[in-house]
């Protein structure tokens, strides 16, 4: 089964070949790395492993952290590897097809900044509409969302009073980003972690700014 790790190490050399050492030494195979952020000496990597059948996810954590200085920030299923360069291939795809461009949006950019779904939601005065989610997105029509109108791309507090029972439950992080105006958001989440962190809130902002311009009013 394959798992994503994110892992905080020393921002020095040899310190993530150390981490894939121990990890290999469990049975761990490193099928990618992603650096998400650096950071004061600190780097903030991704790792997706496929760990052998049998071993619990926990197996992981004290591996990785057998290396001095290295703690790992969450541990989560995942499928498939990291996909943390199709950003122009969305964009060609939206562009391709902009009466559809905001469906396919939503729908791939889950696997770009390995959130667990996404939904684009338009302010009313009650809150927020649903007008286009990805696959495993919530079954939400609505959201009372006193964040709307949204004038820059933020991490939100998953444990706010308008944040549904079941997503608190789950621990999910959230973060949102304009989609070409304050008043239409894109919302993505990530049930179990890891937080969002400063340099992915730039990257979907970044992108969200790019298929705005090609999607239609």
């Amino acid at each position: 089964m394959s798992f994503l790790i994110r892992v905080q190490l020393p921002d020095s050399p040899g310190t993530l070949g150390a981490v894939a050492t121990a990890l290999g030494a469990i049975g761990a195979d490193i099928l990618s790395v992603d650096v998400v952020e650096r950071v004061g000496g600190t780097a903030i990597d991704d790792l997706v492993v496929e760990l052998p059948g049998g071993r619990l996810p926990d197996v992981l954590i004290t591996a990785a952290e057998s290396i001095e200085g290295v703690e790992v920030d969450a541990v989560r299923p995942y499928a498939g590897v990291l996909d943390t360069h199709r950003e122009l291939e969305l964009v060609e795809e939206v562009a391709a097809d902009p009466k559809s461009g905001l469906a396919i949006f939503t729908e791939g950019v889950p696997k770009i900044v390995r959130a667990g779904w996404a939904l684009v939601v338009a302010a009313t005065p009650g809150g927020g509409n649903r007008i286009a989610a990805s696959t495993a997105a919530p079954d939400v029509q609505t959201l009372p969302l006193p964040w709307l109108p949204l004038p820059r791309a933020t991490v939100l507090d998953g444990e706010e009073s308008w944040v549904p029972a079941t997503w608190r439950e789950l621990g999910t992080e959230l973060a949102a980003t304009p989609l070409g105006k304050p008043d239409r958001v894109l919302l993505v989440g990530r049930p179990g972690g890891p937080m969002f962190r400063a340099a992915e809130v730039a990257r979907l902002a970044h992108l969200a700014g790019i298929v705005a311009v090609v999607l239609p009013d």
